[in-house]
């Protein structure tokens, strides 16, 4: 049965329309495992210092992964392995073979040195936790230490994958990731408590990894390293992989400053950071991401053609769809966030408390999900035209803000009664006393904030006007009919709290989602009135897809599995 799977998987996917649908729904998939995974982690032990450890664990492991990237970035590495297949196919395997060797030869240094160096990292990385706490957190670090070794080699490996077309396999990576860690949890967590759930990690990374290898095996490529041979090409392609590996890296040691900081707010506190980052995650994901991926290859085309006004009106559109989308998303997770958190993490050891603290950090999260969303375009847009490190420099400079920032929000929260008082009880959480985490949260969207504007000015330094009369426009048409969303699902909030039973969760279910539909419709009712251009384009394109007019575009993802 399980090879009958994967061999319908790894086929080959000639249609254009088949393969977009099975991305599509494979990643809806995937994340549907994801907050599953969660939810199931949130009933076992609510926000409390067990999952606290268990978050912290994660860090110095991911930020090797990240490191990764510099031979492993599909983005870069698809198009070059397509030019060696074309000329022979024993070129390719042998470039394989050689960015195998110098990847692995990464990791086992990199993980070797951080192994030993583990005991000397922990005080900077979980200040806050005791002597007892910082020995689990080296013991499940050490054993993480194997996920970025899978997952760097099964990223290469969907070099492969994506190159021939078996996008099958490919989608199905990050749910088996998923299925690996749950498997941990449901099996090995009731006999082995968090250290199950480590080790269920480490099944999904090889799960990851191992179900890419039976297509590698029939195109002819095999995990055996052999040496490279070292060319101008080979230093090129590095050079080109560079800028996605250290902005990555940028992001997770702003994620350890964090994590250092939440470690000293408190039992939960980064539980309660971890699961409201997660929920942003994913209107950033589907919008941001889905439009900046998609803009990407007519805006590098344009520029290859050497038609600026054509790459400007691509960018233009991207950009205005993105905000389209992302200001209502944004609204709504505001105004349903408690009862998003509560629908997916409410159960078992979640307590209500737990549902506050995290719905008002989604809140926090939510003002940066518009600005997440532009940065993925404008870094895809620098990157089409060759300025492939300024978005670097610039990420460095936010990071350095949203740290910075960090701290400073955290002086004023302990020492300023006032100004306290005023943020808690615009969030209604002033009778819980962990609040202060909701500071990284707030600090994290500022720095997203700071992020946007810098390429927002050195994109218009650079490319000169965008069409910024249409864009202001439809930004002011988007406000207005968001703000109406808003006003809508918070009155029907009230209506639908009196029609169903709040105790349950089918009550709180429909009452957000029924809420939530009302707002949105009176939204739409707005757009179309309006006669909003976005709204209008948006139904043609769905038009077009009904008939079957839709293209693909496959990219590494912008977080981790």
């Amino acid at each position: 049965m399980v090879r009958r799977i994967l061999t319908f998987f790894g086929r080959e996917l000639q249609s254009i329309p088949q393969a977009a649908f099975l991305l599509a729904s494979s990643g809806l998939c995937a994340s549907l495992f994801s907050l599953f995974r969660d939810r199931m982690l949130g009933a076992l032990y609510g926000a409390s210092r067990p999952l606290d450890i268990y978050y912290a664990s994660f860090r110095v492991p991911d930020f090797i992964y990240t490191l990764s990237l510099f031979f492993a970035a599909s983005t870069a590495l698809v198009p070059v392995m397509l030019e060696k297949y074309s000329h022979s196919k024993k070129e390719a395997q042998t470039f394989f073979s050689g960015l195998l060797f110098m990847l692995g030869s990464l990791l086992v240094v990199m993980t070797a040195a951080t192994y030993l160096l583990m005991p000397y990292l922990l005080p900077y990385i979980a200040p806050g936790f005791s002597a007892g706490e910082r020995a689990e957190v080296l013991r499940f670090s050490r054993i993480l230490l194997l996920s970025p070794f899978l997952l760097g080699i099964s990223n290469l490996a969907s070099v492969i994958t994506q190159s021939f077309r078996r996008l099958g396999v490919y989608a199905l990576s990050p749910i088996f990731y998923n299925v690996g860690i749950i498997g941990g949890i449901w099996l090995l967590e009731p006999k082995f408590g968090l250290e199950g759930i480590v080790w269920g990690v480490i099944v999904g990374a090889f799960l990851h990894l191992a179900v890419q290898l039976p297509v590698l095996k029939e195109l002819g490529f095999s995990l055996i390293p052999r040496q490279p041979e070292f060319s101008e090409k080979f230093f090129g392609f590095l050079f080109y992989s560079a800028p996605r590996a250290i902005g990555l890296s940028v992001n997770q040691f702003v994620l350890l400053i964090m994590t250092a900081i939440g470690s000293t707010l408190g039992a939960g506190a980064l539980t309660v950071f971890t699961f409201a980052m997660g929920l942003q995650a994913v209107p950033v994901s589907i919008i941001g991401l889905s439009y900046s991926v998609g803009a990407f290859p007519s805006l590098a085309a344009s520029l290859i053609k050497k038609e600026k006004e054509e790459f400007l009106r691509n960018f233009s559109l991207a950009f205005r769809h993105i905000v389209f989308w992302s200001l209502p998303a944004t609204v709504l997770f505001m105004v349903l966030r408690a009862q998003i958190v509560r629908v997916i993490y409410g159960t078992g050891a979640f307590s209500w408390v737990d549902t506050r603290l995290t719905a008002a950090a989604l809140a926090l999260f939510s003002f940066s999900v518009l600005s997440q969303g532009l940065i993925m375009l404008l870094v895809r847009a620098f990157y089409a035209a060759g300025y492939t490190f300024l978005p670097v420099k610039i990420n460095v400079v936010s990071s350095v803000a949203a740290a910075a920032a960090a701290f400073w929000f955290l002086h004023i929260f302990q020492s300023y009664e006032i100004p306290r008082a005023w943020f808690l009880e615009m969030l209604r959480v002033s009778d819980i006393s962990q609040s202060a985490v909701l500071v990284l949260p707030l600090a994290f969207s500022l720095g997203s904030l700071v992020n946007l504007l810098l390429l927002l000015v050195f994109f218009k330094r650079i490319f000169g006007k965008y069409a910024e009369g249409v864009i202001s426009r439809s930004f002011a048409e988007t406000i207005f009919a968001s703000a109406l969303v808003g006003a809508g699902a918070y009155y029907a909030l009230q209506v639908f709290a009196a029609a169903f039973d709040l105790e349950t969760f089918f009550g709180i279910f429909m009452q957000g989602f029924l809420s939530g539909m009302c707002g949105l419709a009176l939204g739409a009712l707005a757009f179309w009135k309006m006669g909003n251009k976005e709204f209008f384009e948006f139904a043609e394109a769905l038009h077009r897809k009904f008939r079957g007019e839709v293209a693909v575009v496959s990219a590494e993802p912008e977080r981790l599995p």
